[in-house]
């Protein structure tokens, strides 16, 4: 399963946009639009799932599920399930 707040970091991480994505992809433009633009766990055709997980890896980028350990070393980000969310409040909150 991937979270729409896992495509976008995925998406930032790589440096590329949504156009670049989809071509990697195999998706269209409004696919990947829809998918970002969801909360939580992006849900959807199973195959288009599929190509998106299979490109984003092909690329470079390890998904890495709530409670998992990545053990394939190199560097990342995680989001402390603690942490508020700044695009939600307008700024910082502990």
């Amino acid at each position: 399963m991937i979270t729409a707040a896992q495509l976008r970091a995925a998406r930032a991480l790589l440096g590329i946009d949504q156009k670049k994505l989809a071509a990697l992809s195999d998706l269209s433009v409004p696919t990947i639009q829809r998918m970002e633009a969801r909360t939580g766990v992006i849900r959807g055709n199973v195959d288009s799932l599929m190509k998106l997980v299979d490109a984003l890896a092909a690329a470079g980028i390890e998904l890495i599920g709530e409670g998992s350990i990545s053990s394939a070393g190199g560097r990342g980000v995680r989001l402390k399930p603690s942490t508020a969310r700044i695009a939600d409040t307008g700024g910082m909150e502990e």
